[in-house]
């Protein structure tokens, strides 16, 4: 070994001592609690239980329907941030250098705590003292401002707290773009302009093959990071109402603090860590892959 490769290692030593200690340990000790009959209230006492943990989790009627609200708010919410962000940054990116501030106020959401901002929208959103409905009586789109229960209503709650998420990231979504915008050499849209194509087709042949990988990038961290949320929906709804706001990490937690079974609680957690990444090498694959190819 080169004193180059020895100096590489030294350097990356405290880094991946850090990852193990907050990472893998972690992840290495949920998986093992997963094969155990474990409680909060005495976690020294393992009983092993194989995959019972697993079988259960994957047969749960609670655990399905949470499983599913989960992938109703991501796509619900990622589809509504990316919209609205890739717009923004389409805009940003028209304006030149004259999106400054614009860009600088746009990004303000992106300093709101989650906490801050569930309470904000639960305050914009709840019964019939919600600003929101207020709003769409003084325009004449509701007659009454019970009319619509964003946050009561089974039907609708689980689009309902995605609100907060998407006002709080699509900023994140603009900039991200933006920036890929940026990167795209102006050589190539001019000749496409020169060749006869109009915005549509430069947009559709040029811009979006070479934004790829910010898409995916986009698509993953925000994907992932939607199904995971938790203190977003909690301090608006708790997962009421009769669970109808219920996404799995809600239910890992409900299962683990509530009932005290770490083991299901840890199974359960195993799963979706293995179904995030399944997803997470699927967007990868088809988005990012395909434009080094």
């Amino acid at each position: 070994m080169s004193d180059e490769d020895r100096f590489v290692l030294c350097m990356l030593a405290p880094a991946v001592a850090i990852l193990g200690l907050l990472v893998a340990y972690p992840v290495g000790l949920l998986i093992f609690d997963s094969f155990f009959k474990v409680e909060t209230i005495t976690p020294h006492i393992r009983e092993w239980v194989g995959l019972q943990n697993y079988i259960d989790a994957l047969t749960s009627k609670r655990v399905a329907e949470s499983a599913l609200r989960t992938l109703q708010y991501s796509v619900f919410a990622l589809f509504f941030e990316f919209t609205f962000g890739f717009c923004a940054a389409l805009l940003f990116s028209a304006m030149v250098g004259q999106s400054r501030w614009h860009r600088t106020i746009f990004a303000l959401p992106l300093m709101v705590p989650p906490i801050v901002a569930g309470l904000l929208w639960r305050f914009l959103l709840v019964g019939n003292i919600g600003i929101l409905n207020y709003g769409l009586v003084q325009l004449g789109l509701i007659s009454d401002p019970n009319e619509i229960a964003w946050l009561s209503s089974e039907d609708i709650v689980i689009y309902s707290v995605s609100f907060a998420d998407i006002w709080l990231t699509t900023s994140f979504v603009a900039l991200v773009s933006y920036a890929g915008l940026t990167n795209i050499p102006k050589d190539l849209l001019e000749a496409a302009r020169i060749d006869g194509a109009n915005a549509l087709k430069r947009f559709w042949h040029v811009t979006l093959p070479l934004m790829r990988p910010v898409i995916a990038v986009v698509v993953i961290v925000r994907g992932v990071d939607a199904a995971k949320t938790f203190d977003l929906i909690w301090i608006q709804t708790q997962g009421g109402p009769r669970h109808a706001s219920e996404v799995f990490s809600m239910n890992i937690y409900q299962r683990m603090v509530r009932f005290g079974d770490l083991g299901e609680a840890s199974a359960s957690g195993t799963l979706f860590l293995l179904v995030m990444m399944v997803l997470a090498g699927i967007a990868y694959w088809k988005i990012w892959r395909p434009a080094h190819a």
